[in-house]
Formats: C-alpha cells, sequence, structure tokens
C-alpha cells in the first residue's frame, strides 16, 4: 500500500471531528498557539506558578482557543482552508474568559456559593461553550450524556419517587460546574492539566522520533518469520506502540496502515487482520507504564501513587496479549499460514543498535515511577530526557569519529539521568546548548524542526482527552450536588446481596452501554462514580472494583454496534465494522473474562497478601483457560477439532475461571483429559 493510499484510509475514518485543511495564516497560527499551549504546559509542570484553579482554568482555555480554531462547526466548514470569522470570535472569547478565574481570584474565593450577575454570565458562557466544542470533536453522543445530567440538575425536583432531588437555584448550579473544583475545572480537568499533557507530549516525542519503525522493525525480526508471523507483528507492534500511547484508535490509525495490509498479503481475511490490528491497539490502554489517560485520574480519584495503578495493570496486560497472540497462531495453523521470508525481515539487533537510545526514557520512566516519584515529575523528566537524547543523537551524527560520536552519545545520556536529580535549570540549559549546537551541525535543523512538530502534535492530540475531561466536570458536579449517585450503587448493592456475579454483570452492561456512545475517560468517570463505590461495599477491593469498571470502558471500543476500534480498522481492511468488531470480541476474549478472575481472586492484579506460589496459581489458570477458549474459538489446536471438542474445552476453560466450589479441580481435569485426547488423536493421526 502506498503512502497515499495509507493516508486516504486513515481520513476515512476519523476518532473526533474533522479538521480544518487550514493554510496560510490561519495553519500558522494554530501551530504558534499550539506551541503556546505545550510551552505553557511545560512550565506549569517545572515551576508551578499558578495556583490549581488559575491553571485548570487557563488549560480549558487553550483547549477551547484551539478546537474552535482547527474543528470547524458543520461538515462542511471541514472543506474550507480558513477559519470561519465566527469561530474566531468564539475562540478569542473563550480565551479571554479563562482569564475570568485569575484575574478575579481573591474575589471567587471570598464569594464562592454566591455568584454575582457577572459570574453567573462568564460561567454560563463558558458551559455553552463547553458543549459546543465537545459537540464538534466528540459527536452529539457525550454532550447529550452531559445534558441530560444537567437537565436533572436544573428539573430534578420533578421527576416522581426517589429520583427526584430536593431542588437547586440556577445561579448555584452555575456556581458549581463553572468555578468550584467540582464542576468542569474538577479532578478529570486537574488530571489532564498536569500529567496526561505531558505523557501526550511524551509520546508524540518518541514517535516523531521514530518509535513506531523501531517497534515495527523489532516485531518483524523477532516473529515476521514464524507462522502466521504476519498477524504476531500486529500484536507485538501495537502492544509495545501501547507503552507509550494511551489511545486505541489512535494506534489503529498508526500501527494498522503497515499491520493490516501485511496481514491480508500473507493469507489472513480482511476481517481476522482487522480483528487482529483492533484487539491489539485497544489494550494499549491497558498496557503500563503510560497506560490511558484514565489510569492518572484513577490514581488521583482514589490517592495511590501512580505505580499501583500500573503493578495492578501489569499482569492483566500480559494476559490480554497473549490471547492476542494464542489467536493469530491458531489462525495460522488452522489456515496453513507462514510467515514472511527471512531475507524480508530486518534485523532486530541492528535497528535496535541504531535507535537503541529511544528505549532509555521509557526504561527511565518505569524506573521512577517504580522509586517513589510523582507521575508528572517522572513524565517531565521522561519528556526532558527524550528531548535530550534526540538531540544529542543529532549532534554525535554530525561527527566525523565514530569513536568520539558514541563517547560523546553516551555521556549525554549519562548527564541527562544525573541532572534529572539536580533540578530543571540543568536540565533546561542542556537542552538549549544542544538546540544551539544542532544548527550548525548536519541534520541538526531537521531535528529542530522535528521537536517543533512534536510539540504542536502533542497539543492537538490532547485536545480530544482534554475537552472531554472537562465536559464530564458537569456530571461530576451534578452528581456531587444532587447525590444521585446513591440509588444507582444502592440499587447494585440489593442486587449484590442475592449474588454478585449479577451485580458485575449489570455493571459489566451499564458499561458497555455508555461505551457506545462515549469515550473511555467519561465511561470511567460516571461508572465508577455510581457502581464502583458499590462494588467495594460488597467486597471488592478498591483498586479492582475501578480496574473492573475501566476494562470493560475499554472493552467498549470493541464491542458492536458502535466499535470504534472497529470502525477505524474497517477503513484500513476495507471490510465491515461490525464483522471485525465480532470477531475482535471473540479474540479479546481475555479482556472480558479477566476482570471477573480478578474480583474473584484478587491476586491477579496482585492485591491483597500476595505470594509468589498464590500469584503463579491463579496465571497458571488464566494461561489455560485462554488457551483452551482459543481453541474453542478457532477450531483448532494442534490439529482441526470437532464441534463437541470445541465445546468441552469451552467449558473447561469456564471450570477454570467459575471460582465456586470444586470448579478448578473439574476444570484442571477437563483440561487435563481434553489435551490428552488430543495429543492422542493427532499422534494417530
Amino acid at each position: 500500500m502506498s503512502h497515499a493510499q495509507s493516508s486516504g484510509a486513515a481520513e476515512e475514518f476519523s476518532e473526533h471531528g474533522l479538521t480544518r485543511p487550514l493554510t496560510g495564516a490561519g495553519r500558522m497560527a494554530v501551530i504558534a498557539i499550539a506551541l503556546c499551549f505545550s510551552s505553557y504546559q511545560l512550565v506549569v509542570a517545572a515551576f508551578h506558578p499558578l495556583s490549581s484553579l488559575v491553571m485548570r482554568s487557563l488549560h480549558v482555555g487553550f483547549l477551547l482557543l484551539l478546537i474552535f480554531m482547527l474543528y470547524p462547526a458543520t461538515r462542511a466548514g471541514a472543506r474550507h482552508g480558513r477559519i470561519a470569522g465566527p469561530d474566531w470570535v468564539l475562540a478569542l472569547t473563550a480565551f479571554s474568559l479563562s482569564f475570568y478565574q485569575w484575574i478575579f481570584e481573591a474575589d471567587l474565593i471570598q464569594r464562592a456559593g454566591d455568584p454575582t450577575t457577572l459570574d453567573i454570565a462568564v460561567g454560563c458562557t463558558l458551559i455553552l461553550m463547553l458543549f459546543e466544542a465537545a459537540r464538534r470533536v466528540m459527536g452529539l453522543a457525550l454532550p447529550l450524556v452531559c445534558l441530560s445530567f444537567l437537565a436533572y440538575g436544573l428539573f430534578g425536583q420533578y421527576l416522581p419517587g426517589d429520583l427526584a432531588h430536593r431542588g437547586y437555584a440556577f445561579s448555584q448550579i452555575v456556581d458549581q460546574l463553572a468555578f468550584g473544583t467540582e464542576g468542569i475545572y474538577g479532578i478529570p480537568t486537574l488530571v489532564s492539566a498536569t500529567y496526561i499533557f505531558l505523557f501526550i507530549l511524551f509520546g508524540a516525542f518518541l514517535e516523531h522520533a521514530g518509535m513506531i519503525n523501531l517497534f515495527n522493525s523489532l516485531a518483524l525480526g523477532l516473529v515476521g518469520h514464524t507462522k502466521g508471523g504476519a498477524a504476531k507483528v500486529s500484536v507485538i507492534t501495537s502492544g509495545l506502540m501501547g507503552t507509550i500511547s494511551g489511545s486505541g484508535v489512535a494506534n489503529v490509525l498508526t500501527t494498522g496502515q503497515f499491520t493490516i495490509p501485511l496481514m491480508k498479503r500473507f493469507g489472513y481475511s480482511g476481517v481476522f487482520a482487522g480483528a487482529v490490528e483492533a484487539t491489539a491497539s485497544m489494550g494499549g490502554q491497558i498496557m503500563p507504564p503510560v497506560m490511558g489517560a484514565v489510569a492518572f485520574i484513577m490514581a488521583e480519584n482514589l490517592n495511590v501513587p501512580y505505580a499501583e495503578i500500573v503493578k495492578a495493570a501489569a499482569i492483566p496486560a500480559i494476559l490480554y496479549y497473549v490471547t492476542a497472540f494464542w489467536m493469530t497462531h491458531l489462525e495460522a495453523g488452522r489456515k496453513n499460514l507462514v510467515g514472511l521470508p527471512k531475507a524480508e525481515c530486518p534485523n532486530p539487533w541492528k535497528a535496535l543498535s541504531e535507535r537503541w537510545y529511544l528505549i532509555l526514557p521509557l526504561a527511565g520512566l518505569v524506573a521512577m515511577l517504580f522509586s517513589g516519584f510523582t507521575p508528572m515529575y517522572s513524565g517531565m523528566v521522561g519528556l526532558s530526557l527524550t528531548a535530550i537524547l534526540i538531540l544529542g543523537a543529532a549532534v554525535a551524527a554530525g561527527m566525523s569519529s565514530i569513536a568520539f560520536r558514541y563517547v560523546f552519545w553516551l555521556a549525554i545520556g549519562l548527564a541527562a539521568a544525573t541532572f534529572a536529580k539536580w533540578g530543571i535549570w540543568v536540565i533546561i540549559a542542556l537542552i538549549v546548548a544542544l538546540a544551539a549546537i544542532c544548527l550548525s551541525v548536519k541534520g541538526g535543523t531537521k531535528t529542530l524542526h522535528t521537536m517543533k512538530e512534536s510539540l504542536v502534535d502533542g497539543a492537538k492530540q490532547a485536545l480530544p482527552v482534554g475537552i472531554a475531561c472537562a465536559i464530564v466536570g458537569v456530571i461530576i458536579g451534578i452528581l456531587t450536588l444532587t447525590g444521585a449517585a446513591s440509588s444507582f450503587a444502592g440499587y447494585i448493592l440489593r442486587v449484590g446481596e442475592s449474588s454478585l456475579f449479577l451485580s458485575l454483570l449489570l455493571t459489566m452492561l451499564v458499561c458497555l452501554v455508555l461505551g457506545m456512545g462515549i469515550p473511555t475517560i467519561p465511561n470511567y468517570i460516571i461508572t465508577s462514580s455510581i457502581a464502583a463505590p458499590a462494588l467495594l461495599q460488597l467486597g471488592v477491593p478498591l483498586i479492582v472494583s475501578h480496574m473492573f469498571v475501566f476494562y470493560f470502558g475499554i472493552m467498549a471500543d470493541l464491542t458492536p454496534p458502535v466499535a470504534l476500534a472497529a470502525f477505524a480498522a474497517s477503513s484500513i481492511a476495507k471490510e465491515s465494522a461490525m464483522k471485525i468488531g465480532v470477531k475482535a470480541v471473540q479474540i479479546a476474549i481475555a479482556g472480558f473474562v479477566v476482570p471477573y478472575m480478578a474480583v474473584y481472586d484478587p491476586h491477579l492484579m496482585l492485591q491483597g497478601d500476595i505470594t509468589v506460589a498464590s500469584v503463579c496459581y491463579i496465571v497458571t489458570k488464566a494461561l489455560i483457560a485462554i488457551s483452551l477458549w482459543g481453541a474453542a474459538a478457532i477450531g483448532y489446536l494442534k490439529s482441526p477439532i470437532n464441534r463437541f471438542e470445541r465445546i468441552f474445552a469451552a467449558v473447561a476453560a469456564f471450570m477454570l475461571v467459575a471460582a465456586l466450589p470444586l470448579t478448578d479441580e473439574i476444570g484442571f481435569a477437563m483440561s487435563g483429559l481434553f489435551y490428552a485426547w488430543h495429543w492422542w488423536r493427532t499422534r494417530q493421526t
């Protein structure tokens, strides 16, 4: 597939609203503002010059400014290469109003709960603009969900029975949403303005530096020549991409341009190829260390170190990718698919030796997170280290002596790692010095341009996440004000008194239904506000209960009828999105089963009084169940298996997951019988 064809395929699907193809002054203005946005976030992260509310307000102001400039009000507007006059007015007005919190900060604190007419006017304007910006970027579903909560806050006193609340004044609701820390400037916006933006920038820098090519080369070199290697390359590449990018759909549209045509070329059907890519890419949101934005919000909500969230996600993420890998292996066996010729596969060690410095920031990030540093500080140092290494590599490449180049290069890496402990000013000085040297070496200017593009793209990539975090504050504000979350939580508790499984099933269905229309972030925030506290009262550990709703919010992007990842893969595979979605659910079975296993045995998420033996036991059970489900779903193990054998394997797998008395023993016995029978039968043939 040519570059033009692949670009066109991606353009057929847009996870978010269509942007204008800006040219001339409009394009330069967007680039300048995006650079200012990224610079502002870096200054805030490094020096904390503003109060928390002011910092959040300006973050939302930048979001609205760029959204109204980039995203037109209608699809027809996406065909014009200039910013319409009304959008300029909206953009500048929104950005100007974001300074209201800064200018009148002391006054707003003094009159908290008693807003003036001007406060109400500013608050209403900002809320309306937020809804319009969210509509342009996210579509109608999320704004309509938020609008329904807002309507409940305004008119809920007229509802019958327990659904009604006591009634709240219009000014009280506006004050709650627009000026406090439990509305649009709540925890999600705080996390967006701190951790999330830094990690999005971190991923953008690594992508522009060539991390995707490195991942592709590693995957191709390691497994490309094996049976069904093309699909295994997709799983590994998407899994590696998940370590630096938390957006599943974005992963489909980047790695999928390469892997889906490759899979089709070597015999996989378009449906299976699209499903593998969609499944593997969605796992990026649960793949440490840079998980989806939800993980940062979860850490802030639960007031636990981010490393604890990463620790809980590690084994389920590995099992998820083991499942996808196993499914591709069985499908390749069933269809007798070969790998790529060894000569066409790159040498993975050569690729690693040429770009191994790109691995250092990721390794440093993981080390810092697990050493007790905050995600914000770890992200800042990781981002700085990335910039230093990219600039250092450009400077070293411009030197004539190979030996001196590597000595210089190693010195840069060690200096960056050491200076990370000494303070931000030393890091800034090192970056500025390297950037100045780049101006005088061959290829240095191109490297500086790449860094500029990374800052611009990072700001643009932050828009959908940021606006979702801001508008979901409407839901948080109303739930906090009215206490409405307790009603649904009470229902889950009543169901859970008779059956914890039914409570889990109900919670899963709510997550999947919500996920049909809204992204993972608001989905998690809504369900964690309502269902997670109820699951906690039913005895589910705190992190496990939040992980449960988090995972099914992610699975909603794979589950038809509204499966964004499947639609993204469909645009490249040229197959039905519904068929891809159905097949993806089959491939991603671990994503549906592991959360239930973790509830009944929290050791799977390294929670509770864990021992090496207990963790090995539950992981072994999960791996055997996954292997059986794969065989049952694909109809193949070492050779084709018949319908009765598939049913037997599926029942054995279910027994290993059921967590009822004697089910483990029955499951192990059935799995042993199944494998023994299959080995004997294949030996006979």
